[in-house]
């Protein structure tokens, strides 16, 4: 129970508290958890992240609510794996499959070197219609219909794939977007261009503007954070802007 000290100190509390989000968990929970636990009134967040996503979840405490349209656009950065030869509904490894086709055994390298190109500067995307969720509480992920989607223009400033030695069916990936890049539709639209087909296994967010995930406090960590010790863990907005 916090005592009045506490309630007062955590009332004038303004900033962004970085968390490293472990993967299963749907970051509004993290949100809850946190406005729970320590007792807050005012929780906000920079942009969303999947269920299957970890990596940095940046919220935002108090008055810095008033940042959260610029966070929203900022670039953001991912680094994560493919699994080639499968084509899902959802774009990711938790959707029905859908199709795939023989990943090559040779001169993998040569077709994904030929491929990047593409996928750089200006592209188009179309969401998937379905989309792979997590409830709270449940302990598989299910997959909801979200309705037909227009597709819309983004940015790609960096696709790196880590080049393939031998036969392999997963690719690891890194790439700095604008922020209505989808990387699981990148990562469905690159395995069509390269003929097999992929689907995202794993994604982890390391960016987001200026913030970096190395600076981010892991999500348990944090809930056994002290409420005395709570502030310290915020970045003061004159701090994150500096």
């Amino acid at each position: 129970m916090a005592n009045l000290t506490q309630l007062r100190m955590l009332e004038d509390l303004n900033g962004f508290l970085l968390i490293d989000k472990p993967a299963g968990i749907p970051f509004a929970s993290v949100v809850k958890a946190v406005k729970r636990n320590f007792n807050l009134v005012k929780v906000g967040h920079g942009g969303s992240l999947d269920a299957m996503a970890t990596g940095l979840l940046v919220l935002i405490v108090g008055d810095a609510n008033k940042f959260a349209n610029d966070l929203m656009a900022a670039d953001r950065s991912y680094e994560g794996t493919m699994k080639l030869g499968l084509v899902t509904n959802t774009h990711d490894i938790y959707g029905e499959k859908t199709g795939g086709g023989a990943v090559p055994s040779s001169g993998l390298a040569e077709k994904i070197a030929a491929v990047l190109p593409e996928f750089k500067g200006d592209i188009f995307q179309t969401e998937s219609r379905y989309c792979s969720i997590r409830k709270e509480g449940s302990a598989a992920y299910e997959i909801a219909d979200t309705g037909d989607h227009k597709p819309f223009r983004a940015h790609v400033y960096r696709l790196k794939v880590a080049q393939a030695e031998g036969p392999t069916d997963a690719l690891a990936f890194e790439t700095k977007v604008s922020k209505s890049v989808l990387v699981k539709t990148l990562v469905n639209d690159f395995g069509r261009m390269l003929g097999c087909g992929a689907a995202l296994a794993t994604i982890r967010r390391t960016q987001l503007g200026k913030f970096s995930v190395m600076d981010a406090i892991p999500y348990d960590k944090l809930l056994t954070t002290e409420l005395d010790d709570f502030s310290s863990c915020v970045l003061p907005v004159a701090k994150a802007f500096a």
